[in-house]
């Protein structure tokens, strides 16, 4: 991050023995001093209005919409012009789960050989980076209408899936995976600020309506 001129690094549960042991890291002491750390990925991303993840898109099946390192480069370089992005990455052996996957706008993976497709995390990190501040030329005018941040999203979505919930829609046995697809669904509408808002005030008289029996 520090070679490539990112500074704003965000770690979701870290490994407290070898996060502690990092930040004696030669030249990236200030970086990682300053690191926020938080419990949940929707925490981390909250005042975002662009959550990408990364994948390498192989033996799993993807919900979102998968974009390669130079394209989507193109667009996260074009979204941080008005607005902050972020960029998630898995641990080294696991990645990023299916919920982790779920609060991201869309996907990204590293074009690599077939037959030796796996990068190490750090490569991974280093990779993307570099991608992303070869070209700082960004051609963007700030967008009028300011663009919903991930907390934002997340709190209409929870709001939506609750209403579900208690309307009776979601099955017991299928609630996390129907949580999952009430994140990415929001997600991929682009909902601007203000709407979320109005939507958000509309779902909650709709639960208060049904909590009342009404």
């Amino acid at each position: 991050m520090s070679n490539f001129g990112f500074s704003d690094l965000r770690l979701v549960n870290p490994y407290e023995p070898s996060f502690r042991e990092a930040r004696s890291a030669v030249g990236a002491s200030g970086l990682l001093t300053h690191a926020k750390e938080h419990k949940t990925v929707p925490e981390a991303v909250a005042d975002c209005t662009l959550v990408v993840g990364t994948t390498a898109g192989r033996n799993r099946e993807l919900r979102q919409r998968l974009r390669t390192l130079p394209e989507g480069a193109r667009v996260i370089r074009k979204q941080l012009a008005s607005g902050r992005v972020a960029v998630l990455f898995g641990s080294e052996k696991r990645g990023l789960s299916n919920e982790d996957l779920s609060y991201c706008h869309w996907l990204l993976r590293i074009p690599t050989s077939e037959t030796h497709p796996s990068m190490n995390l750090g490569q991974a990190v280093a990779v993307c980076l570099y991608e992303l501040a070869r070209d700082t030329k960004v051609i963007a005018k700030p967008e009028k209408e300011r663009v919903a941040t991930a907390g934002e999203i997340y709190r209409l979505a929870a709001t939506l899936f609750e209403v579900l919930r208690v309307s009776g829609y979601v099955k017991p046995r299928a609630a996390k995976v129907t949580e999952e697809k009430v994140q990415r669904l929001m997600r991929r509408l682009d909902i601007s600020s203000d709407d979320s808002e109005i939507l958000l005030g509309m779902l909650r008289q709709i639960l208060w309506k049904f909590k009342q029996g009404g």
